[in-house]
């Protein structure tokens, strides 16, 4: 959500901000919106006055045993007028908030402008493709040749978009999570939580995911709403939060299954495990102050990266320009993994910094340090979240970096504790 005391100090900015994402001006309509409904509220303040100084009139002449019809009809009258004045205030100020809760983050300076992923920034590049020798296969020939990956029967169980693994396989995906959460539990500070996969609509609103990503997401007949990312409870657990300084930085982890629509991705990744609609993932979440967050976000990146380090796969870190970078994000950084079966760098990991946009969506303060003998205000809080990394697409580059001529799969070194010693998947 905005600050709209930013936006009416400077609308010409807002509205800058908001080009760069494609949008067009809208601060004129809002600052219109607003003092209407404020010339409401104080015509309504006003009325109240009136009613309360009519209101003890009338006391006072029932006290003297004088007639009061006539001003008790004014007050009826007064009292329809104050109802008819709210009503007109309620209905700007839900025009106002569905305009702004439509309107994504605006984005940090350094975010190149750019139409679409295109004109995205490479950063830098961590190791080279590797030479295999013969021609790669991608993951699902291997995975199927292995008999150890399914479409087909998923298909029949659930439609399109689902997979099932058995076998070594499978072991290899559950590794690769075990790993992860290890990693960056054990060695990168973050507390391991276990989060509901279900949520209520506020806090799929808080997270920036309502109502923008509705037809994305899936959702109950009672109004739950399946999780399309542990980023969604790890972050709204602080709703409402007033944090004492001193407990910041949170930092949060989760292995969770996610769930996504996929609508809009017709025809794109129609075979193996690059777009599913249930797909499991590690996701980490840092709660912290504004002055710390962007030190945040580069620490978040790099124990992505660190992930893709130890495994030994090449990747390499994208700045999103303006036309690709999220609508809760105010800044991207993506990690792209090679993969020798698709020749091409695939999205492995996603990490943003919100700044204070879900803050405010789910009222999440803090109380800066002050001075003795001063008080100081809350602030809100800037949240960040990233993937750390995709587990199925973590094993789609595991698979296709690590095969072999003859089909057979290698397991990276620090994956064998959790496959049992198991070096080769054939």
């Amino acid at each position: 959500m905005h600050d709209f005391r930013a936006l009416r100090a400077d609308p010409t900015a807002f509205d800058d901000d908001l080009a760069r994402r494609g949008i067009a001006p809208i601060s004129d309509d809002l600052l219109k919106y607003d003092e209407e409904r404020r010339s409401l509220l104080n015509d309504l303040h006003q009325k109240q006055a009136d009613r309360n100084n009519l209101s003890k009139q009338i006391g006072q002449l029932k006290r003297d045993k004088q007639d009061t019809s006539e001003l008790e009809a004014q007050g009826i009258a007064l009292r329809q007028e104050l109802e008819a004045i709210q009503a007109k205030a309620d209905a700007l100020d839900a025009q106002i908030f569905e305009i702004l809760a439509g309107l994504p983050n605006r984005l940090a300076p350094e975010v190149p402008n750019g139409a679409d992923e295109t004109e995205n920034v490479i950063i830098h590049q961590w190791g080279e493709p590797k030479e295999l020798g013969f021609t790669p296969l991608q993951h699902f020939e291997l995975g199927e040749k292995l008999g150890m990956m399914d479409f087909t029967v998923a298909s029949k169980l659930s439609g399109a978009r689902f997979s099932i693994l058995q076998g070594a396989l499978a072991r290899l995906d559950r590794a690769l999570g075990q790993y992860m959460l290890d990693l960056h539990t054990n060695e990168h500070g973050y507390i391991e939580h276990v989060v509901p996969l279900l949520v209520n609509e506020q806090t799929m609103y808080n997270t920036d995911k309502l109502p923008k990503f509705g037809d994305q997401s899936f959702c109950t007949t009672d109004d739950r709403w399946l999780i399309p990312t542990a980023e969604v409870p790890l972050t709204a657990m602080q709703a409402d939060e007033l944090i004492a300084v001193e407990a910041l930085p949170i930092r949060r982890t989760a292995l969770s299954a996610c769930f996504r629509s996929e609508a809009g991705a017709a025809g794109r990744d129609t075979r193996g495990l690059i777009r599913q609609h249930q797909f499991y993932k590690v996701e980490m979440v840092s709660i912290t102050t504004p002055d710390e967050s962007e030190a945040e976000h580069e620490r978040m990146t790099r124990c992505a990266e660190t992930v893709l380090e130890k495994l030994g796969l090449p990747y390499r870190r994208i700045l999103l320009c303006s036309g690709d970078t999220g609508f809760g994000a105010a800044k991207t950084w993506d990690l792209e993994v090679w993969l020798p079966g698709q020749q091409a760098w695939r999205e492995i990991s996603s990490c943003s910094n919100t700044k204070a946009f879900q803050a405010r969506r789910m009222n999440a303060r803090f109380r800066p340090k002050a001075e003795e003998g001063k008080k100081v205000s809350p602030e809100f809080v800037h949240t960040l979240n990233g993937s750390g990394v995709a587990v199925g697409r973590a094993l789609v580059a595991v698979m296709e970096n690590y095969q072999n001529a003859d089909g057979t799969i290698t397991v990276p070194e620090v994956l064998r504790p959790y496959m049992g010693g198991l070096s080769k998947i054939g």
